[in-house]
C-alpha cells in the first residue's frame, strides 16, 4: 500500500573542506568538512492517484507520465525520482512531485537534499502503519546510495548528511564511515554570522560531475598541486571548526578565502569570469572573505561582510548576482 507522504530537506553552506568528502580521496586518506544547513528546502510529495507513475519536478518544469514500473528504467530524465521509486518497490498509481527553494546547480547541495527528501517521503509513503521513520543517519546513507550507486553520479556524502541532520557540523569521512560532531555556536555569534553572510547566485549553474571527474582524475594520477590542495582543504576545515567555536569572525572570513584559493588550485575552471568579478567587487566592499559554494565552476558564492552589510549587498547586486536568504536551520529532514 502507498499513502500520501511529504518531506522537506534543507540545503547547506560548506564553510570549509568540501572536495575532501569525495572518493577516492575520502576512502584512501579521509576527509573533513564543516557545513551548516540553511533555511532553503527541497520538497518531495507522493500521492496515490491517477494511473501509472506521474513524476513532476515543478522547479525544473519537467514531467514524466509512465505506464508501469517497467518504465522506471535508469535514464537521464528525472533519474533520481525513478530510482527512489525503484529502490523501495513502489507500485502505481503514484504521483511523485518535487520542488526546490534554491536554484538548480547553485552549489548548495540541492541534489543531495533532493535525495534525502525523496528517500524520506518514499519511506513514509510505503511504511507499515505505526512503523517509525528511519533515523536521519540511515536516511542520509540511503540517499547517498540513491545518487552515487543507483543513478551513478559521482560525489561525496556531505550533502546528504547535512540535509538529513541539519545544524552546524564537523563531518569526518573515511568511506564508508561518517563521523559527525555537532558544532554548538554562541547564539549571538550565530545570529551575527547569518546577518553578515551574503549568499550570491551567479546565475549560471555548474555541472559538478564534470568538475569532480577532472579533479579526482588528477588526484589518482598523483598530480602534486591537486594532492596538496586536498590536504590543505582538510587543514583549513580543522581550523574553521576552531574559528566558529571561538566566535572569531575575522578568522572565519580569512579561512573562507584560504579555502577558495585551494579550491581554485584543484582545477583551472573552478572560477568563472563572473565569479572573479563578484569576488573583486565584494573585496572592494569590505568583505572579510568568501568562497564558492559546493564544487565551484559556477553556482553560488558566499562572503562574510563587514559590520555594515549594505555595501557588500549593493556590490553583489551591481555585479549581477541574485541574493539568496541565509537562515541557519537546526533541524534536518522532516515529514510534512
Amino acid at each position: 500500500m502507498t499513502r500520501r507522504a511529504a518531506a522537506a530537506a534543507p540545503v547547506r553552506l560548506d564553510f570549509a573542506g568540501g572536495w575532501t568528502d569525495v572518493p577516492p580521496f575520502s576512502a584512501r586518506e579521509g576527509g573533513v568538512v564543516i557545513n551548516a544547513a540553511i533555511g532553503l528546502f527541497v520538497h518531495a510529495e507522493l500521492v496515490p492517484e491517477g494511473r501509472g507513475f506521474h513524476l513532476v519536478a515543478d522547479d525544473l518544469g519537467q514531467r514524466l507520465d509512465l505506464p508501469d514500473d517497467a518504465a522506471l528504467r535508469a535514464d537521464g530524465l528525472l533519474a533520481l525520482h525513478k530510482a527512489a521509486l525503484r529502490m523501495r518497490g513502489v507500485a502505481p498509481p503514484v504521483t511523485l512531485r518535487t520542488r526546490a527553494d534554491a536554484p538548480a546547480g547553485a552549489g548548495l547541495g540541492g541534489s543531495g537534499a533532493l535525495d534525502v527528501a525523496l528517500i524520506a517521503a518514499v519511506a513514509a509513503a510505503t511504511a507499515a502503519e505505526g512503523t517509525a521513520a528511519p533515523p536521519p543517519r540511515e536516511i542520509a546513507e540511503a540517499a547517498w546510495r540513491l545518487e552515487a550507486i543507483e543513478v551513478g553520479v559521482p560525489g561525496g556524502r556531505q550533502d546528504q548528511w547535512a540535509a538529513a541532520l541539519g545544524g552546524f557540523n564537523v563531518m569526518r569521512f573515511r568511506d564508508p564511515h561518517v563521523v559527525v560532531e555537532p558544532l554548538t555556536l554562541d547564539p549571538e555569534f550565530a545570529a551575527e554570522l547569518a546577518r553578515r553572510t551574503v549568499l550570491c547566485y551567479t546565475g549560471a549553474s555548474r555541472l559538478s560531475g564534470d568538475t569532480i571527474a577532472r579533479v579526482m582524475g588528477a588526484y589518482e594520477r598523483g598530480e602534486g598541486t591537486v594532492v596538496g590542495a586536498l590536504h590543505g582543504l582538510c587543514e583549513v576545515a580543522e581550523r574553521m571548526a576552531g574559528a566558529l567555536a571561538a566566535a572569531d569572525l575575522a578568522a572565519v572570513g580569512s579561512l573562507l578565502s584560504e579555502n577558495w584559493r585551494l579550491q581554485q588550485a584543484l582545477d583551472a575552471r573552478m572560477s568563472t569570469p563572473m565569479m572573479a568579478g563578484l569576488e573583486a567587487a565584494l573585496r572592494g566592499a569590505g568583505a572579510l572573505g568568501g568562497k564558492a559554494a559546493g564544487s565551484g565552476a559556477g553556482g553560488c558564492m558566499f562572503f562574510l561582510a563587514g559590520d555594515d552589510v549594505g555595501p557588500a549587498r549593493e556590490a553583489a547586486l551591481a555585479a549581477g548576482a541574485t541574493l539568496l536568504p541565509v537562515r541557519w536551520e537546526a533541524a534536518g529532514v522532516r515529514l510534512c
